[in-house]
């Protein structure tokens, strides 16, 4: 569909379900952690579960939820037929379902899923990471992709299909919000994706943005990823 109310719920249902996915793992993670000594999961496998659960959290329930939310009410809210781009709208949605697919089937892979915590500060994610670290990188590209190209659009909603007679001083207080957030995220989405990608040539292509024995720097990986996180939140 390209009707914003239905790519709307699309955003919602799927919000929902990775909430619940995510869920269950920190039931996982609460259940390792309901008694001192209490060992119900291989360790390595807690560290993946606590990863994942985060990453699911931030990138498949809060945010999907909220731009649910924008793509439901902003057109409503400022008198719009639809959103500015519904093509898009539709595509940075349905890339959402494989980028989170490919997250969780690295838990199956050899060595198993990502297990540095969602964080994934170096050099947990790059000298001492599983092989799967490729695929939370392609992962977190595609979210990145999802989440800019929803915002763009949310950015030309806004600026041109106002009603008539709906000055910037008369928009509702949600859409301001929503003007602004995206123009956050168009801003830091690159810098996680450039921080993921050094993470990635660090660890299979061998450089060393992140490596002090080749001039690197692992409290850079703090700064880019502080550059990124804070804005998004």
């Amino acid at each position: 569909s390209t009707n914003h109310k239905d790519i709307g719920s699309l955003y919602l249902w799927f919000s929902f379900i990775m909430f619940l996915t995510g869920g269950a793992m920190a039931m996982v993670i609460r259940a390792e952690l309901f008694q001192p000594g209490l060992q119900l999961v291989e360790p390595n496998f807690f560290n993946q579960m606590t990863t994942v659960h985060g990453l699911i959290m931030v990138f498949g329930a809060v945010m999907p939820a909220f731009t649910g939310l924008a793509n439901w009410l902003i057109p409503m809210m400022i008198g719009a037929p639809d959103m500015a781009l519904p093509r898009m709208n539709n595509w940075s949605f349905w890339i959402l379902p494989f980028a989170f697919t490919m997250l969780l089937s690295s838990l199956f892979m050899e060595g198993g899923g990502p297990n540095f915590g969602w964080t994934f500060y170096a050099p947990l994610s790059t000298t001492y990471s599983p092989d799967s670290t490729a695929l939370f990188v392609f992962a977190i590209h595609i979210m990145g992709i999802s989440s800019m190209m929803g915002a763009i659009n949310v950015i030309v909603t806004i600026v041109n299909l106002r009603a008539p007679g709906m000055t910037w001083m008369k928009l509702p207080l949600f859409v301001w919000t929503w003007l602004i957030t995206a123009f956050l995220l168009i801003a830091v989405m690159p810098v996680l994706a450039g921080a993921v990608t050094m993470v990635l040539t660090d660890k299979f292509f061998g450089t060393s943005f992140f490596d002090t024995a080749g001039g690197g720097d692992p409290v850079m990986f703090q700064h880019i990823f502080c550059f990124f996180g804070h804005p998004e939140v």
